[in-house]
């Protein structure tokens, strides 16, 4: 697997381990250091003006000037103590910062886990052509029963404009094949004599006979406005 070139693309384990590879490191050369000057000269060419620092004694003729005193085993073991220290409190302090990243990568994940959806499709059922649609609907079933001859034809039109409008596609075509199993509203005449349009004939009331028990109404399917039984009789919701 490549690593990012960059230490800030790296995951939160190899910042870690980098940033404790690099405290050791340091915390190492500064103990080595500190062994290693443990006195520092510094010495002055007369002839060239040239100034060089030794750890051990100048050339002769040169001008020293101790710049780092000598410093006792005691000096050593002290530097060489606090720099171990320095070491584990940065390395303590690495692994809090590595542990509240892992808190917040799993939070944040928590959270884009309980958000919604955004791709998720609207409910057509609550828009606006839906309650246009129903108001329409509603408009023309307050007209029913005034012998006007279109009844069937403006009742079917708004209700599929209804069924359109605030189902969703899968919804709408079960509807759609629930109404062409239904039986049609009426059926039209052959057209009268003078007339070049078919007529629907006058309603004939006929008074049936009392009906014979029967057992109860078996629903197949439903929409958002009615409901139909196994025969395609329409029941409302």
């Amino acid at each position: 697997m490549p690593v990012p070139a960059h230490p800030a693309a790296w995951p939160v384990g190899a910042r870690l381990a980098r940033c404790c590879v690099g405290a050791s490191a340091l915390a190492a050369s500064l103990i080595v250091m500190g062994a290693a000057q443990a006195q520092v000269l510094r010495c002055t060419d007369p002839a060239t003006g040239k100034v060089t620092y030794t750890d051990g004694s100048c050339s002769s003729g040169a001008a020293a000037r101790e710049v780092e005193p000598r410093k006792t085993p005691e000096q050593i073991r002290q530097e060489r103590e606090q720099a171990a220290e320095a070491l584990e409190r940065k390395q303590e302090r690495l692994q809090t910062e590595a542990e509240q990243q892992r808190r917040d990568d799993a939070r944040e994940a928590r959270e884009r886990r309980a958000q919604p959806r955004r791709d998720a499709a609207p409910d057509p059922s609550q828009s606006a052509s839906c309650r246009n649609a129903r108001r329409q609907l509603q408009e023309v079933t307050d007209t029913l029963g005034r012998g006007m001859v279109d009844e069937a034809v403006r009742l079917d039109a708004a209700q599929r404009q209804a069924d359109q409008a605030c189902l969703t596609p899968a919804q709408y075509l079960d509807a759609e094949r629930a109404r062409a199993n239904r039986p049609a509203y009426a059926t039209p005449y052959p057209a009268a004599p003078g007339y070049a349009q078919p007529y629907y004939a006058p309603p004939v009331v006929v008074v049936p006979p009392r009906p014979a028990p029967s057992r109860p109404t078996e629903i197949t399917q439903c929409n958002v406005f009615r409901c139909y039984d196994r025969q395609g009789n329409i029941h409302p919701r």
